[in-house]
């Protein structure tokens, strides 16, 4: 700004023009005034008066009724927020009146907090009984269209970050950048592009393929039957711009294969994966259901398991000394259970996989909270549909976890899993601005995280 009214200075001294006297008026106070100056001062006073009009400053204050800084074990009530130029500048007591020029948004009836992160979710299809037929008949821009799509509803769920832990075709490396850029309204995406898997295994694209159309796929497409090809295959992602690694490191439901428990690395291609993956600056997430391929891999030394759904005493031991987190995705469990009792919905292979794994996960999670497994929130959204997210919320509150920690595995503790906890996760100074809020005070009444009203994300509203 200094810099700026120096320039204008000497833009106005530099015009030698010293004709009659130039009349400049301006309005203050409802006043009309008028001031009679030569050419050179009027030019240096008209910029400066541009200069400082363009540069002037005016925040955007927040009146919440209740607040949720992501921290606190409590709600404080009656909270201003003060935004200026997308980040958070104070939290200040009572509701702040405002100064010329501010903007005030009314939120005294609703609950304020962080914006929401979920760090299991796949923005680039959503399961249906069509889903095995899509992938012959679906091609990459359907699946970009999709993924804008899904990215809206994500983000007017509350959603503001998201972990996509696999896609197709990379596109959440590229959603990601047109999100950042502006040019489509989404969460902030860190995305594991395409996940690894082994031949045959959950992740294998060809899985249920006709032999006769010679699918062979390797370390480019994600599929891993070595050492070499796991370090390949990582390279490769870090190639295509992944910030992180996903791995099958067992069976799955959806997958068209037998198992859904099966592990499916060996511990040198985990070690190999998880150590070049480290060389990166990339860590790696593990979808696991099944209790030899969960041991491997948090041995091994991944960041989180995904869905663990026969996670033992033992496995939950392993995690809490190696610092694995545990991303339950109870809705998910919850989805496929329902779903495999149409006949019809599911192939035939995948359908008992669904009906025995789905109903386990809920009470998996009561166990591992209770064993104090660290826990972040995540929900396989994209299995159920986009939009939806906040139901985990009621199912973490029924597996025993209390309501406001729910709330905070989707706020502080997923930003600090995520490494952006000095930015992201709470509201206070010197922080994003993102921030939701919903209608009431889901401490009382936890469904209403499946209702969110208002959204900001980076100090523009976009709900």
């Amino acid at each position: 700004m200094p810099y700026l009214l120096i320039i204008a200075a000497f833009l106005g001294n530099s015009f030698n023009i010293f004709g009659p006297p130039v009349r400049m008026y301006w309005r203050q106070n409802n006043n009309l005034l008028l001031r009679e100056t030569d050419m050179k001062q009027s030019t240096t006073i008209f910029l400066s008066l541009i200069l400082a009009a363009g540069f002037a400053r005016a925040d955007t204050l927040i009146h919440a009724g209740g607040l949720i800084d992501g921290d606190s074990g409590r709600i404080s009530s009656e909270r201003t927020i003060r935004i200026d130029a997308g980040t958070i500048t104070a939290i200040e007591r009572g509701y702040s009146a405002p100064a010329d020029g501010d903007t005030v948004i009314d939120l005294k009836d609703s609950t304020v907090m962080p914006g929401l992160m979920d760090m299991h979710v796949h923005l680039t299809g959503q399961y249906s009984q069509k889903s095995n037929l899509n992938r012959f008949i679906l091609n990459e821009a359907d699946y970009a269209l999709d993924a804008v799509m899904y990215a809206r509803r994500t983000l007017d769920a509350g959603f503001t970050v998201v972990r996509n832990v696999g896609d197709a075709y990379n596109v959440t490396i590229a959603l990601r950048k047109s999100i950042a850029d502006g040019d489509v309204p989404g969460p902030l995406i860190f995305s594991a592009a395409k996940g690894l898997s082994s031949t045959g295994g959950h992740g294998d694209p060809t899985n249920g393929w006709a032999a006769r159309f010679g699918a062979d796929p390797g370390p480019k497409e994600g599929v891993v039957n070595s050492v070499e090809d796991a370090r390949q295959a990582v390279r490769q992602r870090y190639k295509d711009g992944a910030d992180w690694i996903k791995i099958t490191a067992t069976g799955g439901v959806l997958s068209v294969a037998k198992s859904g428990q099966n592990p499916q690395f060996t511990d040198e291609e985990l070690r190999a994966i998880i150590d070049t993956a480290a060389d990166y600056g990339m860590r790696v997430a593990a979808h696991a259901h099944g209790t030899e391929g969960m041991k491997r891999a948090v041995i091994a030394g991944v960041a989180s398991i995904e869905h663990g759904t026969y996670m033992t005493e033992e496995v939950m031991d392993l995690m809490k000394e190696h610092g694995t987190f545990y991303v339950p995705t109870i809705m998910a469990g919850n989805w496929v259970g329902e779903k495999a009792k149409i006949d019809g919905f599911f192939p035939e292979l995948v359908r008992p996989k669904a009906a025995e794994i789905g109903p386990i996960i809920k009470n998996t999670f009561a166990a591992a909270y209770k064993a104090g497994v660290p826990i972040v929130f995540g929900t396989d959204t994209g299995v159920s549909a986009h939009g939806d997210n906040g139901q985990e919320f009621g199912l973490m509150v029924e597996g025993g976890m209390p309501e406001m920690e729910a709330i905070q595995s989707a706020t502080s503790v997923a930003a600090d899993f995520l490494g952006i906890g000095d930015t992201h996760g709470r509201l206070k100074a010197g922080f994003q601005a993102d921030i939701v809020a919903v209608p009431g005070n889901p401490l009382e009444d936890i469904s209403l995280m499946e209702q969110v009203s208002f959204v900001m994300k980076g100090g523009t509203i976009y709900k």
